[in-house]
């Protein structure tokens, strides 16, 4: 199967309704075509400022608009992320990571977010970061001060959206990602299953994602993690098959992309995440918590690894990425 942006729904929806097993051969198949088997990227998530962001994504505990109990707290100090950075790839972490609970970053902010970048690039980690929505020239300052990835999600379908966000449209996600990528930076964007959409909703998030000018080189297939206080709280757990069906679908038509296993992973047996593997995906978010909410332990995600035959992909040497500064200057 070629690389294509001309998918349709209907062909997205005859992969995704086709016997569950023949698709996780198919995935497993294709993505051995683009990918080393039984190699996975590890990345590692930090909260560079936690809570009071003025959007209400009915799913978010760190909304302003619903009382979740969760304490806000101030953007976090440079050398305090910059050790969180060394320790996740003391860990085996190659891509470290930095979420802040804004709207968009102000402009006050950018020397803060521009020192984060080049301080995580220096240790020969890749950079990403997710702030909300971007401008033309933010997204250029930090695609210039070493930024290799920008994660703007675009959570559910274009017609499930509205049911979920109000405080930003669906098109000014789609504008954020192409200023990512005409700033020359890799795009990280996916979506979230189990929020109460229907079949044809996960269709319409993968169809968006695939019909993109360009694929985003990483799809994070988020699980829904149900938060007390959100409009969210109480929503029944999406059937596991599902959400398989749906990363096995997101590797047939964008197979070289990575598929990563976000949210909602802590709540998965070893055999879920095994068969979520099968199915194509190839990359984790490891540490104790995303952002806010609980996550796989390292030592479980090694003990895993282990039992799998899975082995991390290595980070770059910091000398060698000096080096190639060097011999970039």
């Amino acid at each position: 199967m070629s690389l294509r942006y001309d998918w349709t729904r209907q062909e997205i929806e005859a992969l995704y309704q086709q016997p569950f097993l023949d698709l996780l051969l198919q995935a497993q198949s294709l993505h051995r075509q683009y990918f080393k088997a039984n190699s996975i990227q590890v990345s590692t998530l930090l909260s560079i400022k936690t809570g009071k962001c003025p959007e209400d994504c009915k799913y978010c505990a760190q909304s302003a608009h619903y009382d979740t109990q969760l304490i806000a707290e101030k953007k976090i100090a440079v050398s305090t992320a910059l050790e969180h950075a060394k320790a996740a790839k003391a860990s085996g972490a190659t891509r470290f990571c930095m979420g802040a609970a804004w709207r968009n970053p102000h402009e006050r902010d950018m020397p803060y977010v521009l020192e984060l970048v080049q301080g995580v690039k220096a240790l020969g980690l890749e950079t990403c970061m997710t702030l909300g929505m971007l401008n033309t020239s933010q997204a250029t300052r930090l695609a210039d001060a070493g930024l290799d990835y920008y994660n703007h999600n675009l959570d559910t379908s274009r017609e499930y959206y509205p049911n979920m966000i109000s405080t930003r449209s669906f098109d000014q996600r789609l504008d954020t990602l192409q200023h990512v990528r005409d700033a020359g930076m890799k795009v990280c964007s996916g979506g979230i299953v189990g929020l109460g959409e229907d079949v044809q909703d996960r269709i319409g998030l993968l169809h968006e994602l695939a019909t993109l000018p360009l694929h985003p080189e990483s799809v994070p297939i988020n699980l829904l993690v149900p938060i007390q206080g959100t409009p969210l709280g109480n929503t029944e757990k999406l059937d596991i098959l599902e959400w398989i069906r749906t990363i096995a679908v997101a590797r047939l038509i964008m197979p070289k992309s990575y598929i990563r296993l976000s949210a909602g992973r802590e709540s998965l047996t070893e055999s879920e995440q095994a068969l979520a593997f099968m199915a194509g995906a190839n990359s984790i978010f490891s540490g104790d918590k995303l952002l806010t909410t609980p996550n796989q332990g390292t030592s479980q995600d090694q003990t895993l690894f282990k039992k799998l035959g899975l082995q991390q992909e290595v980070a770059q040497p910091i000398a060698q990425v000096l080096s190639i500064d060097a011999m970039a200057v």
